[in-house]
């Protein structure tokens, strides 16, 4: 990098030094910033660093490595909190830290977090995941809480592990020593980072335990209640986290994702008001475990959801549910629902199929994706004594259907073929794990061959690409609320790529980093 005279590149401007960086990967950018003093203060000029995702975590369950990625964490907070635009934080999932000691392979998804009768060193272990959780919290909301600039803020805290008796709500922080003080700071902060905002346009918090509260968004600031275009606010908290008055504050919400339990017929009469923006986008997370609680009673009805759609015209639906039997889902499946996406999960729980003929019948115009996944040994036959299989009739009526993915249940290979030829090219994701798969015995004697390669052939051909069965069903089953999160990210940020305004382009710069690797 020497230039002519002998005049090396420390001679050269730090503007000029600071665009030559801006074509780097953020990963060589931290690498050069190791080469002497001036350029690391050059890799540091907020032009270069206007993005930033951090995930925390990642499964480190001792001490010092807890010490470190925390010591690592506040570096960065403190380079660049205070002028980035948008931050991403993602906490690891916690089984690192809560899975249990024997290792069971039989153990749910989500672990139990530690109660009366639990192994000592787990109930520790507990503790420590959540103090490091609330320390490293506390220092993300102190570097940001005067940021003016911040225009996305998305927020995922995989700490609200379901148990037997409820949820792991903020009741538990009285075992953690200071808890209640430090989630009081750190909403204290989080309401003073809304006060601040000037042009939030994203604001997404989904399961940081006590993070938000009924109060929370009446911080906001009237410049940020304009300009917001996304909100997401998911809890498994009792009460509603947002309120009708605040709500209509947003007048500009182009996305919203919230628990199906806290969109009343208040609320969907407020968004379906002539005096707001259209909704495209609507997120909703219906948990089971919490219908106890948070009951289906006065949530949004028939009627509602057509005066929605006359509204919000382009609307679509994306909604999960977790544990829910087929007599809740039939009152929560409108037919007015513009239902786009839909994720059913559970670990025991069966979904009928007459629950999946309604499903295919109802939504056949609107319907691309569709998951269906149950974490059990045993694997239901939904197909049994009916004509056709529940599944094919889906795959036959919803000609929109793009992603179809299916773990926990029957799927007979002589119908896993009438699916790929009945939706062909267009079924862009065809996921079935291998334990699903299910041959019948007398089409077998009369196929030459290994049944499985004849089956990836067929599929392959009805879908005119190489198929596959999925081998490893941990790659299907992911952790839920992890899963939405990152899923109505997407489905939210495709349509406000396209009506979000020009951001100013002096730096695009981003920094994705695992504070805690584990290899």
């Amino acid at each position: 990098m020497a230039l002519c005279g002998g005049v090396g590149a420390m001679a050269l401007p730090s503007e000029l030094i600071v665009h030559i960086f801006s074509f780097l990967s953020d990963r060589d950018k931290l690498r050069a910033s190791a080469v002497c003093s001036r350029w690391r203060e050059c890799l540091f000029y907020p032009a270069l660093w206007t993005e930033l995702k951090l995930r925390i975590g990642s499964g480190c369950n001792n001490g010092s490595g807890s010490s470190e990625e925390t010591s690592r964490l506040e570096f960065l907070m403190r380079k660049f909190g205070s002028f980035v635009r948008e931050l991403q934080l993602e906490l690891a999932p916690v089984e690192g830290y809560l899975s249990p000691l024997n290792n069971d392979p039989s153990s749910p998804r989500m672990d139990q977090p530690p109660g009366a009768d639990s192994d000592p060193q787990l109930s520790e272990r507990w503790r420590d995941a959540m103090t490091t959780y609330l320390d490293q919290v506390l220092c993300v909301f102190t570097s940001i809480r005067n940021n003016r600039n911040l225009q996305k803020l998305s927020l995922y805290g995989d700490t609200c592990i379901l148990q037997q008796e409820g949820l792991l709500d903020s009741s538990n922080l009285h075992q953690i020593h200071q808890g209640d003080k430090k989630i009081n700071e750190i909403q204290q902060l989080f309401m003073e980072l809304l006060s601040n905002s000037r042009q939030m346009r994203w604001l997404s918090c989904s399961f940081m335990l006590g993070l938000v509260t009924p109060c929370s968004l009446a911080c906001l600031s009237n410049p940020s209640a304009e300009t917001l275009q996304h909100l997401s606010l998911l809890d498994h908290q009792l009460g509603p986290l947002i309120s009708p008055s605040e709500l209509d504050r947003l007048s500009n919400l182009h996305s919203l994702a919230l628990d199906f339990s806290d969109l009343t017929s208040e609320l969907c009469g407020l968004l379906a008001s002539p005096r707001r923006t259209p909704l495209h986008r609507l997120s909703l997370l219906l948990n089971g475990a919490a219908l106890e609680f948070k009951p289906l009673e006065g949530t949004a009805t028939e009627e509602d959801w057509k005066a929605l759609v006359r509204v919000s015209a382009n609307l679509r639906v994306y909604i999960m549910t977790l544990e829910v039997d087929s007599s809740e889902l039939l009152r929560v499946l409108k037919p007015s629902l513009p239902l786009e996406r839909l994720h059913l999960d559970s670990y025991s729980t069966l979904v009928t199929d007459a629950t999946l003929e309604l499903i295919s019948q109802q939504y056949n115009k609107t319907l691309t994706h569709f998951l269906l996944l149950r974490d059990d040994p045993n694997f239901p036959d939904l197909s049994v004594n009916r004509n056709e299989d529940p599944l094919v009739l889906l795959a036959w009526r919803c000609t929109q259907l793009a992603v179809l993915v299916i773990h926990g249940y029957t799927v007979w290979s002589h119908n896993l073929v009438a699916i790929s030829r009945l939706r062909g090219s267009n079924l862009r994701v065809l996921t079935v794990s291998e334990e699903s798969i299910d041959f019948d015995p007398d089409q077998s004697v009369c196929m030459e061959g290994d049944p499985v390669h004849n089956l990836v052939k067929e599929v392959s051909l009805g879908l005119g690409r190489v198929w596959h069965p999925c081998l490893d069903s941990s790659l299907v089953l992911s952790e839920p609320t992890q899963h939405f999160h990152r899923e109505l990210h997407a489905f939210s940020m495709d349509l406000l790529i396209l009506v979000s305004q020009p951001s100013d382009s002096s730096g695009d710069g981003g920094l994705t980093l695992g504070l805690c690797e584990t290899g």
